[in-house]
C-alpha cells in the first residue's frame, strides 16, 4: 500500500529516520534574503543569522502540501504546532483542495502542539504503526493519543534569535544575558511556548532540566525519548548519558536541528521530548 508520512522541515533528523518521511521546507527570511529549509549546514545558518538585524519565518503555501498528497493513496502528516506556525492550516487548506478535487487519496494531519523533536518522535511513532500494518484509521487513533501525552521540555544557549525574530524584546534579552539566566521551557497542552522555570547558570540549568524529566508520569521502559541539539553534539552525548543513568527509558536517540529548529533554539539549544 502507498502510504507516506509527510512532514514541515521543523522536523529533526538523524542517519536512521532521515528517509522515514517526505519534507515540506519552511522559509527563513535574514533581513530581506529568503532561504529554503532545505539540506542546510547549521554553521553556515548560524553565521548568516548573526550577522543579520531581523529574522523571521514562512510556512509552506497549500499547494506545496497539495502536490505532495496527491501521489499517495494514505497520508500521515506531521506539522509544527499550529500555535506557533501556518504550517498547519496549509496543510489543512492542501486536505480540502485534494477532496474538491476528487482525488483518491486519503490525508490526516497532525497538530504536534509543539515542534523539533516532538515532530520526530511522531514521525517515528507513525512509521512503526506503519510496519505494523496498522489501519488508517488504527494509525490516526494511536498517534492522536501519543501526541496528547507527548511532553517536550529545551534549554537556550542563547536569546539573541528569540530578540532577533520578535519573540522576546531585545531589553529582556540582554538582561537575561547579562545575569546568566537560562530559562527551561516546554510546550502546554495547547501548543504554546511556556517558561517552566528560570536558573541562574548552565550547569545548573543542565541539571535541573534532568531533574525535570522525573516529574513527569513516564512509563520509561515503553518510552523513547529524543534529544535535539544545534550545533552541541557532545553537549547532547552528555545529556543522553546523564538521563540513562537516572531513568530506564526504553531508547534515547539524538536528533541534529534542522533551520528552523536553528532558528529558535540557537547556536548550543537543546530540545527533548518524550
Amino acid at each position: 500500500m502507498d502510504r507516506k508520512i509527510i512532514v514541515d522541515s521543523c522536523t529533526d533528523i538523524n542517519d536512521e529516520i532521515k528517509d522515514y518521511f517526505q519534507t515540506i521546507p519552511l522559509k527563513i527570511v535574514i533581513d530581506s534574503e529568503e532561504i529554503t529549509d532545505k539540506n542546510l549546514d547549521t554553521n553556515f545558518l548560524l553565521n548568516k543569522i548573526k550577522g543579520s538585524l531581523t529574522l523571521k519565518t514562512a510556512c509552506p503555501s497549500p499547494g506545496e502540501y497539495y502536490d505532495a498528497f496527491k501521489k499517495n493513496k494514505e497520508n500521515f502528516v506531521v506539522t509544527l504546532s499550529s500555535k506557533l506556525s501556518g504550517s498547519y492550516n496549509s496543510a489543512l487548506t492542501a486536505c480540502e483542495m485534494i477532496k474538491d478535487n476528487s482525488i483518491d487519496s486519503f490525508v490526516h494531519v497532525f497538530d504536534s502542539k509543539s515542534a523539533a523533536t516532538a515532530q520526530s518522535m511522531i514521525s517515528i511513532k507513525i512509521k512503526e504503526l506503519i510496519d505494523l500494518n496498522h489501519t488508517k484509521e488504527e494509525i490516526v487513533s494511536i498517534t492522536s493519543s501519543y501526541v496528547e501525552k507527548l511532553k517536550t521540555l529545551f534549554i537556550l544557549e542563547s536569546y539573541d534569535h528569540l530578540a532577533k525574530a520578535g519573540r522576546l524584546s531585545k531589553v529582556k534579552a540582554s538582561l537575561a544575558t547579562f545575569l546568566q539566566i537560562c530559562p527551561i521551557m516546554s510546550a502546554n497542552n495547547e501548543g504554546e511556548i511556556v517558561a517552566l522555570d528560570k536558573i541562574r547558570g548552565k550547569k545548573k540549568a543542565f541539571n535541573r532540566l534532568v531533574d525535570m524529566i522525573g516529574e513527569e508520569n513516564v512509563d520509561y521502559e515503553n518510552t523513547i525519548l529524543g534529544i535535539t541539539h544545534v550545533n552541541a553534539l557532545e553537549k547532547a552525548q552528555n545529556l543522553k548519558e546523564a538521563i540513562h543513568k537516572k531513568y530506564p527509558f526504553k531508547e534515547i536517540m539524538i536528533f541534529e536541528a534542522r533551520g528552523i529548529s536553528t532558528v529558535y533554539a540557537d547556536d548550543g539549544g537543546i530540545i527533548l521530548a518524550f
